[in-house]
Formats: C-alpha cells, sequence, structure tokens
C-alpha cells in the first residue's frame, strides 16, 4: 500500500509557485539568506518545528511521528550557480549573474511540499522525520554536508538512513533512477604551476618555455586513464583551464593548468594522484623546468547502501509501476550528499524531468536548463512515500 502517492496533486500548484520563487531569486553558495529565511517562514506556517544555523544558513525541520520507528532524514540543496540564464520562460532569474541551472530550485520545494504532506498526516507516522534544507552544495571541493554536520545538525537526532533526489534531464517524467552502489563519482580538482624562465620569442635558447611544458603536460596527463588505469574502472583526467603569458613574444615563464579528476573507486583515485604528480615532476625536468602539483580531495562518490537503494525501488514500483524505474548507469559528476553517506546509510536516487518538447535536453549546469514541471508531485510523493516506508522499517 502507499501512504502518499497521489498526494502531491493536491499540493502541485503551491509547490510549483515555491519553485519559481526561488528561481527568480537564486543566491550563490554561502549566500542562501533569502532562500533560508523563506524556508523558515513556509515552515513556521505548516506548523513544523525547525533548528537553524547549521552552516550559517542551513534549517532543519523536524516532525515526529505518532508511533515507533527509525529516524530518517531527506535533504535538498539550496544553492544556486554563477550562470547567466538564457530561458524565456516568464520567471526567469532576477539576479545578475546566478541562476538555478541544478535544479536546487526544485529540490527545495518539492523537500518543503514533502514535509508538508508527511506533518499533515503525522498521526499515520512512525519515528521521526528530518527535513534537511542544505546550502553551498555547489561549492566544491568543500560544500556544506561537512559543515552542517560540524555545526551538530545531528546532535538531537541521529539518522537511521538519510535520503536525497535529484532532477535528472535525461529520464522521461514519471521515471526515477536509482540503483545500489554508485550514484555519482569522486569529483576532485587539480592545478599543476608550471615554471620555466622567460625571455625574448626570438632567442628560446636563452630561456624555458612554459607554455611548452604545459603542452606535454596536457598530452601526457591523458596517458593516466588510458595506459595507467585498469580499462574496465572508470575513471576522466580533465584540463579545464590553462593560463599563463604575458605577450605574443614574450616566452612565458609560468603556466597554470587546472582541472578535474573523477572515479568510483579509492584505489584508482589514489594512483592517479601518484601518477599525476610524477608525469608532472619528471615532465618538467626532462625539458628544464618545474611543475608543482596541488592536489583538491573533493566530494567523495555518492555509494548507496543495498537495502535503501532497494527500498526507494521497491517504492517506486509499488506505486508507478516496473516502467518508472529503469536501469541506470551512474554518473561521473560529484555530489556533496556523498559526504552524509560516508557516516550515515541511504540512497540517492534521480527523478526524471526530461522536457518533451525539446528533442535535445539541457544538462545540469547548462544556461538553457530547466525542468518539466509535471515531475514535481512526483518528487514530492517519493520523498514523503520514502521516508514513511524507511521509518517503519521498510515494511509499506
Amino acid at each position: 500500500m502507499c501512504m502518499f502517492i497521489g498526494l502531491g496533486e493536491s499540493i502541485k500548484e503551491e509547490t510549483i509557485a515555491f519553485r519559481r520563487e526561488l528561481h527568480e531569486n537564486p543566491e550563490l553558495s554561502h549566500e542562501e539568506s533569502r532562500t533560508s529565511r523563506r524556508v523558515q517562514e513556509e515552515l513556521d506556517k505548516a506548523g513544523i518545528p525547525f533548528q537553524t544555523g547549521f552552516a550559517e544558513h542551513g534549517v532543519l525541520g523536524i516532525i515526529s511521528g505518532a508511533h515507533p520507528g527509525k529516524t530518517i532524514a531527506l535533504r535538498a540543496d539550496m544553492d544556486a550557480l554563477p550562470i547567466v540564464e538564457q530561458n524565456e520562460h516568464d520567471f526567469v532569474s532576477k539576479t545578475k549573474g546566478a541562476m538555478h541551472a541544478c535544479g536546487h530550485d526544485a529540490h527545495t520545494a518539492m523537500l518543503l511540499g514533502a514535509g508538508k504532506l508527511l506533518y499533515a498526516n503525522r498521526e499515520s507516522l512512525s519515528g521521526t522525520i528530518l527535513l534537511v534544507f542544505q546550502p553551498a552544495e555547489e561549492n566544491a571541493p568543500v560544500g556544506g554536508a561537512q559543515a552542517m554536520m560540524d555545526d551538530g545538525v545531528f546532535a538531537d537526532y541521529i539518522p537511521d538512513e538519510i535520503y536525497a533526489q535529484h532532477v535528472w534531464p535525461d529520464l522521461p517524467v514519471g521515471s526515477f533512477g536509482v540503483r545500489p552502489g554508485a550514484m555519482m563519482g569522486n569529483s576532485d580538482r587539480f592545478e599543476i604551476r608550471v615554471t620555466g624562465a622567460s625571455g625574448h620569442a626570438s632567442m628560446p635558447h636563452q630561456t624555458t618555455d612554459a607554455v611548452v611544458i604545459a603542452a606535454q603536460l596536457v598530452n601526457a596527463l591523458q596517458t593516466i586513464v588510458s595506459r595507467s588505469t585498469d580499462p574496465l574502472k572508470s575513471a576522466v583526467v580533465t584540463v579545464g583551464t590553462i593560463n599563463g603569458g604575458s605577450r605574443y613574444n614574450v616566452i612565458a615563464e609560468e603556466v597554470v593548468l587546472e582541472g578535474t579528476v573523477r572515479t568510483y573507486d579509492a584505489d584508482v583515485k589514489d594512483s592517479i594522484k601518484k601518477r599525476m604528480e610524477a608525469i608532472a615532476t619528471q615532465t618538467a625536468d626532462m625539458l628544464g623546468g618545474k611543475a608543482e602539483l596541488t592536489y583538491h580531495d573533493g566530494y567523495p562518490a555518492t555509494r548507496n547502501t543495498e537495502e535503501s537503494a532497494a527500498l526507494v525501488a521497491e517504492a517506486v514500483r509499488d506505486a508507478y509501476g516496473e516502467e518508472a524505474q529503469p536501469e541506470i548507469l551512474p554518473s561521473m559528476g560529484g555530489e556533496d550528499f556523498g559526504r552524509f553517506l560516508e557516516t550515515y546509510p541511504g540512497a540517492y536516487y534521480w527523478l526524471g524531468t526530461a522536457i518533451p518538447s525539446r528533442t535535445v535536453q539541457k544538462p545540469l549546469h547548462d544556461p538553457q536548463f530547466d525542468i518539466d514541471e509535471r515531475a514535481i508531485p512526483y518528487g514530492v510523493e517519493m520523498l514523503a512515500e520514502t521516508a514513511y516506508r524507511a521509518a517503519k522499517g521498510g515494511n509499506a
């Protein structure tokens, strides 16, 4: 029996309206003061008790069920991205240089909607449901999840399990992506600072060209995946920026490469770090220069526990049928929710939001990213249904 399926329609319009309000007023990581205030106002209006002050703008809603059970946390992220929106709907961003290009506006609105349904039906609930509204998810590699935990978000209520969902433009509305194990990858950053010796472009023999060293490094770094990593294990090494030189006729003294490393397995990640260090220093030394690697460990891989992923999958099939839970592959994208899952068992799943009128879906972080808002009731219902089942111990 599904407790909350069908109830999302009852609050569809108000949930969409709140999502659009947030979309018009995006706030970047660590700047979510208005968003946090509006979440608090809506929780207060609904009668849901809450605590604040976690990672500065984080909010924790607390719903106590009438029956004994587990403590289940549901998390939504609140921050936007420094992207100029290029959509044409009537609720585009009013904040210069900021946009909800990753769906966090929808995440926050749907968690609030699920909280309203759960609170309205608290006499039928078991245990305690925690509504975690997280800031700074986009602030990789630091994020906001660890800061919330460090600030005691779970000091009074320790989750037995934690769940989150993310809008996903590659899946149609009415479908959900969930699997045990890895859902998202380790998301690390690196910087390689190459140092040579400057001089006139006509006299290269008197210099050490940092641009030439950097060019060799870009090619050499690609061999880490193609020749130093088990082909049955996934990894991506990307050089995203190259900055150096001061003038067309001056040989550059310094070039800085920045990029990202994506993996699923810790052993692959460690191997890549060591290989990257060796390639950088030895290539530069071979060409007469120096290279210094700075490696920033980012978000850990988002790994679902088998039992929690199975609970979500069963809820989806019970509610919407087998076709609503297609087989999926994990993504190499990073997600701060992985830090919660390092401490607490749980699951992270995708909510289908593809827009049928688009022949090519705009991906997350694109200036034209948007969602089909018909997905919002599905997201509200599945959050509530997941929490309801998990708090009862998995028995629907």
